[in-house]
């Protein structure tokens, strides 16, 4: 399983409107996330608006394909785009890849040791 992070700006004046959004998320859009491919997803928010989120997937362009193809994903597409800013398309479009430099387990495995 491959590990993605990603970032997105939310509009500094609905940051508290986005969390609260995300207290209670539909049911059915956290079956279609997990049937998907998205696992271990989380989501951080600072409060200047940088949300920075992190997924594993085997395979995060087919996460996101599966996904563009669900009804649900369409209607929460439609009402998180509000939230943010800098965005053309929907925000699951917009994800900014962070290039990830350093993780200790796969280190300590390829050194040798235990994790």
């Amino acid at each position: 399983m491959r590990r993605y992070c990603f970032t997105l700006q939310v509009r500094p004046d609905k940051v508290a409107a986005y969390a609260k959004h995300h207290e209670a998320v539909w049911p059915q859009m956290l079956a279609a996330l997990r049937d998907a491919g998205w696992h271990n997803y989380s989501i951080f928010l600072r409060p200047d608006g940088l949300l920075i989120g992190y997924v594993e997937s085997d395979d995060l362009a087919a996460a996101q394909s599966a996904m563009s193809e669900t009804e649900v994903n369409a209607r929460w597409q439609a009402t998180t785009k509000p939230f943010f800013e800098g965005l053309d398309g929907n925000p699951d479009e917009g994800l900014k890849l962070v290039p990830m430099v350093f993780n200790l387990e796969d280190q300590l495995r390829a050194s040798g040791q235990s994790l």
